[in-house]
């Protein structure tokens, strides 16, 4: 099990005030050749994302600060690939895919190198936040061939299924070259609505069996029913593995409401009552309504 993950529903436990607004941070890696560069960042996840980068001065969430949060999770990414390529931390041909997710508020804030998806429930309807690193992705695919990087298939240098990870300095060029293979992420900004309802962020294992429409289906008739986000990654994982998924399995989901629960029985039928009348009270209650 090379999977790790990161769960902070309260960051103002680690970074104090600094943000004013109620933060919360999740995370998923899914490690390769090893667990030790997905359990190093896990391990360090605080530090290498909020600590050690240059966080925006100001905490007003505004235009401002949310470019320069961006900014500092790609910071975040870079400096934590580098660091792996000390080979006394993990092996050079170790490395992990990396996903993150900080909520803001209303603001959502998704970092993403490689195969790990982020995925909103919309009103029921799946929205696709991240974009997985692969060669069947065209856009990728040219950016690793413009680079010079040997594909072969669905693998790079006829050995990684991802075109974007954290680590596996063996792949890549010497530290501040363009590599075919790059830590750089993806960081996207969502304003969240009241339409969004749950979160769930999940490493390829999942998505290897099945869509993003199941995994959110699956996941929000769970919550109706338990409205409890663990036991719904739960139950994806469970879903997953019964689909025979070959790969390690890790989830997170995150609500941002709270969801309508589902009855837990049929609604009584409506009950019909008759009534039958004799002729000779047919006969007076026609007589009654004639003297009216």
């Amino acid at each position: 099990m090379d999977d790790e993950h990161v769960r902070i529903d309260d960051l103002s436990a680690h970074l104090g005030s600094y943000f004013k607004c109620p933060s919360s941070f999740y995370a998923v890696f899914d490690g390769h050749g090893g667990p030790d560069a997905a359990a190093y960042v896990k391990r360090n996840a605080v530090r290498l994302f909020f600590e050690d980068v240059h966080l925006p001065q100001t905490s007003d969430v505004d235009d401002a600060f949310l470019r320069a949060l961006l900014n500092s999770h790609r910071e975040a990414f870079l400096k934590a690939d580098s660091a792996l390529a000390d080979k006394s931390i993990v092996s050079s041909s170790c490395g992990t895919t990396a996903l993150t997710a900080l909520v803001l508020g209303r603001h959502l804030v998704v970092a993403n190198a490689g195969d790990c998806r982020a995925v909103l429930c919309r009103e029921g309807v799946a929205v696709d936040v991240s974009q997985d690193h692969k060669l069947s992705y065209l856009p990728e695919r040219r950016r690793v061939e413009e680079l010079g990087g040997r594909v072969e298939g669905e693998y790079l240098n006829d050995h990684l299924s991802v075109t974007r990870a954290l680590g596996d300095w063996d792949l890549k060029l010497p530290v501040g070259s363009t590599s075919p293979l790059t830590a750089e992420p993806e960081v996207q900004q969502f304003m969240l609505t009241e339409a969004d309802e749950f979160l769930i962020i999940g490493c390829d294992g999942i998505w290897d069996v099945m869509s993003s429409q199941h995994a959110v289906s699956l996941v929000r008739r769970g919550l109706r029913r338990h409205n409890d986000p663990e036991l719904g990654a739960r139950e994806l994982v469970m879903e997953a593995s019964r689909l025979h998924s070959a790969d390690n399995l890790t989830a997170v989901v995150v609500c941002f409401t709270s969801p309508n629960p589902v009855e837990s029985c049929e609604p009584q039928s409506r009950r019909l009552r008759f009534f039958c009348l004799s002729e000779e009270a047919r006969s007076k209650l026609k007589s009654l309504l004639g003297s009216n």
